[in-house]
């Protein structure tokens, strides 16, 4: 919306609607639709993958240091 309203020489301070801007400006809101489906897109490629984005994404990513030890664990070892 930001070029649309550069365009069209609206203030930033101005609180005008994006519907607003777009009716001016005898737009639709097309672009938004394109951004939409192509991150779409993207997000399938990446899962897809079996990379370190594919793990980010479903969560399966797991840390590197070991598990805390519980309390009771050394109180086992002690008797």
């Amino acid at each position: 919306m930001w070029f649309l309203r550069r365009m069209l020489q609206i203030p930033w301070t101005a609180k005008k609607k994006n519907e607003k801007v777009l009716n001016e400006a005898n737009k639709r809101r097309s672009l938004v639709r394109t951004i939409q489906k192509r991150q779409a897109t993207f997000l399938g490629h990446v899962m897809r993958r079996e990379k370190l984005e594919h793990l980010v994404t479903t969560g399966k990513l797991e840390g590197k240091r070991r598990q805390r030890e519980k309390i009771t664990d050394g109180l086992a070892t002690c008797s």
